[in-house]
């Protein structure tokens, strides 16, 4: 009787990759490519379009950035200046360093040359960058288009385009932007959209951004990753600062990303952990770019014990050996949950997500779970005494039925229990200035539909709210 044939994880020297990548790959330490590298690598090699989902941290940013530069080297050409042949739009400052930094990794031993541009820093070095041969350009969407209507760059000359992080792009308010970009650049042009998660509505708008793509989906929708061990303790929210405290203490942790709903919420809560003498630092979209940074490389060096994020500050955030996240508050959209937890248990390595849950929280938590289609256990942490009737409320919490789904915050950005808005790391629009492409968050708009009502494409299509210039 014949074994079976195990077929064999493919090499990145079997991918068709050129010399000088694989040289520049190996020099990283990788030998093996990750599910999506291996899948869609061939795919972007081949020229076509392309619609790509994985789990955070498992080298997408790769899977798109090797193939690009191959295409780019097999056809060489000398762009005039500001004339970039490749074009990748992210949503946040941080991403575009990231993947910029990842383009000049990968292609350091090429001829190709890449720039990154972003808001909030001195737009003097971009204009010289732009008065050189820029093959591969890197931007958040505001920055882009101050540019364009400055004349500094020109578009015309796009192959690739590529959207990363394509759920926040076209469901957080840039698609007004994207639309705009997507005008100045050659109808025949190569798309790529990568992401962790993909809506069915965001799938449908997608397809009309693409022509005849290609789709890789290498683990099931919106499925947390298996090496994140998660937990959640039932904390009231009154009492949530002094439970991270003894937690952060009790585990002797010495790299924690704590998440929290609101900017405000992270500005009070990294205070709070100041005053408890835990070396802590806010990074969300009102602190300067500068600000940004330096708390940024704190947190990677160690100097820096807690980095307390906004969901949409915390997606260019890349640390192979993260070993903590934290949940203070849970978000309200169970995707962001799969975002967030995916800062850890990166790149192979083991992680572990907790979540303080209040009562009032408790209808997200089941949210999350039938998302990801598994229980998370609750847990308990010794040495911490709740206050008199804290912890037996909490348990009656858990039994609460949940609230109806009209009644919650949804993706509309409605006050939530702190008199915050969710969201609120998406700068607000000016009143007056265009139709919301969400009509919850128009002003004056009743309660928010829940996040399961049928909302039209054509909605998504439409002006859309515009985000302030990243």
């Amino acid at each position: 009787m014949n074994s079976p044939v195990i077929a064999a994880s493919p090499a990145f020297t079997d991918l068709g990759l050129a010399a000088p990548l694989l040289r520049a790959v190996q020099e990283t330490g990788y030998t093996t490519p990750t599910p999506i590298q291996a899948q869609a690598i061939p795919l972007v090699l081949a020229g076509g379009d392309l619609l790509a989902a994985a789990q955070t941290g498992t080298g997408k940013t790769a899977g798109f950035v090797l193939p690009i530069l191959h295409r780019l080297m097999a056809r060489p050409i000398i762009p005039k200046p500001g004339r970039p042949r490749c074009l990748i739009l992210v949503p946040t400052r941080e991403l575009a360093a990231q993947v910029e930094e990842s383009v000049k990794v990968y292609g350091k031993h090429t001829p190709v040359v890449s720039m990154v541009m972003f808001g909030g820093v001195n737009i003097n070095p971009q204009y010289k960058a732009l008065k050189g041969r820029v093959d591969i350009l890197v931007a958040t969407p505001g920055r882009l288009l101050d540019h364009v209507g400055q004349k500094t760059v020109d578009l015309s000359g796009v192959e690739i385009l590529v959207l990363d992080e394509a759920d926040r792009m076209l469901d957080m308010g840039f698609i007004h932007d994207i639309r705009k970009v997507i005008a100045l650049i050659p109808k025949q042009r190569q798309t790529l959209l990568f992401s962790a998660t993909f809506s069915d509505d965001i799938r449908t708008l997608a397809n009309t951004l693409l022509n005849n793509p290609g789709s890789v989906e290498v683990a099931r929708r919106n499925t947390a990753s298996e090496l994140v061990e998660q937990s959640v303790h039932l904390v009231p929210q009154g009492h949530k600062k002094e439970f991270l405290a003894h937690l952060i203490r009790h585990h002797n942790w010495q790299q924690v990303l704590v998440f929290t709903r609101t900017k405000h919420g992270a500005n009070k809560l990294a205070e709070k952990l100041v005053k408890d003498r835990i070396p802590a630092a806010a990074i969300h979209g009102n602190k300067s770019q500068a600000a940004r940074t330096r708390a940024l490389a704190q947190f990677k060096d160690g100097t820096l014990q807690v980095l307390v994020a906004t969901d949409i500050a915390a997606r260019g955030i890349d640390i192979d050996q993260l070993p903590q996240v934290v949940n203070f508050e849970l978000p309200n959209v169970p995707e962001d949950y799969v975002h967030r937890i995916g800062r850890t248990g990166r790149a192979g390595s083991v992680g572990s997500a907790v979540s303080l849950v209040d009562g009032e929280e408790m209808s997200y938590l089941k949210e999350i779970e039938r998302l990801i289609k598994r229980s998370i256990d609750r847990v308990e942490v010794e040495g911490f005494v709740m206050p008199e009737g804290a912890a037996r409320q909490s348990a009656l919490d858990d039994e609460r039925p949940p609230r109806p789904a009209g009644g919650r915050g949804g993706r509309s950005g409605q006050s939530n229990r702190g008199g915050h808005k969710n969201h609120a790391d998406a700068p607000r629009k000016p009143a007056g200035h265009g139709q919301s492409a969400n009509p919850a968050r128009a002003p004056g708009a009743g309660p928010a539909p829940s996040r399961h009502s049928t909302r039209p494409t054509a909605a998504l299509l439409g002006s859309g709210t515009k985000r302030g210039r990243d």
